[in-house]
């Protein structure tokens, strides 16, 4: 199977990153507000207070996909990544109720990204690592940018997963992936820290310093400091962007793992490219 064209490879990774991402939108939507749950209820049994009769919200495995606002299950149809929804026109079936462009652009970004990796990397076990570690990176992003939270239950699992890769070694020898995580998870850490102490505001959360630690147990130390800059960059362009079409005000706080993720993601697929075409540009090689 090995020997197939590079382009059935490509289609192939695409067409699975487009089912894959129409499942990181039950992730990014149902996960967060499963742990908020989870979280009133252990925080109301640790207080000693009355835990009211409140159900779980929907899980990401067992309950079937729905419209958000009629509650009406989805047919098969329905959910077609992508196509489901540009053959819906972008709202319900059943009630009409607009459906959101994040649906189809998560599905469409993951499916492009997945044929990126495969063409960079080539079929075979180090794509699918590579696959593994993009889609991680949508789900993360997304969640954060709706609702500012990192969760454990993918930023330590990438992490783990970086170190345990290491000792094949797939893509960093484990001493890198070790100081990798370190440096990664301390940098921040102390610019978090430093920040405080300067101005008593928290500038980010602890789970970004989690994710950066799971790049570096992926990349080593050495991506460390372009990721920070090149996520630095993104957001300060961002950033300016929405401010200036008044779309962001100015003390709102703006999460920073969706451009660690992005930033993550080019430093994986295009990092030594990017580095040489730096150092040439510069005149340091």
């Amino acid at each position: 199977m090995l020997e197939l064209p590079v382009w059935l490879w490509l289609v192939f990774a695409g067409v699975l990153g487009l089912l894959v991402g129409s499942f990181l939108n039950v992730v990014i939507l149902r996960l967060p507000a499963r742990l908020e749950a989870q979280w009133r209820r252990e925080a109301q049994q640790e207080l000693a207070l009355a835990t009211p009769d409140e159900p779980l919200p929907p899980g990401i495995v067992r309950e079937p996909s729905h419209c958000p606002q009629c509650k009406h299950p989805l047919s098969a149809a329905d959910n077609i990544p992508l196509f489901g929804w540009l053959l819906l026109r972008g709202r319900c079936r059943y009630c009409r109720t607009p459906i959101s462009a994040q649906y189809p652009l998560v599905e469409l970004l993951c499916g492009v990204l997945s044929a990126l990796v495969v063409w960079k990397l080539g079929p075979g076990w180090t794509a699918l690592a590579g696959l593994v570690f993009t889609w991680m990176l949508i789900a993360m992003a997304g969640i954060d940018l709706r609702t500012q939270l990192l969760p454990d239950q993918l930023t330590l699992p990438l992490l783990w997963l970086g170190l345990l890769l290491s000792l094949l070694p797939m893509f960093v020898l484990p001493a890198a992936a070790i100081l990798g995580a370190v440096l990664g998870y301390l940098s921040l850490w102390s610019v978090y820290w430093l920040f405080k102490l300067l101005t008593g505001k928290e500038g980010m959360g602890y789970g970004d310093f989690k994710l950066l630690a799971a790049l570096g147990a992926w990349m080593g130390p050495g991506a460390l400091l372009p990721v920070i800059l090149l996520s630095s960059l993104v957001g300060a362009l961002l950033g300016g962007t929405l401010i200036l079409l008044r779309r962001h005000e100015r003390e709102m706080p703006m999460p920073f793992g969706p451009h660690l993720a992005m930033a993550g993601w080019i430093g994986f697929v295009a990092g030594k490219p990017l580095l040489e075409g730096y150092l040439q540009l510069t005149g340091l090689r």
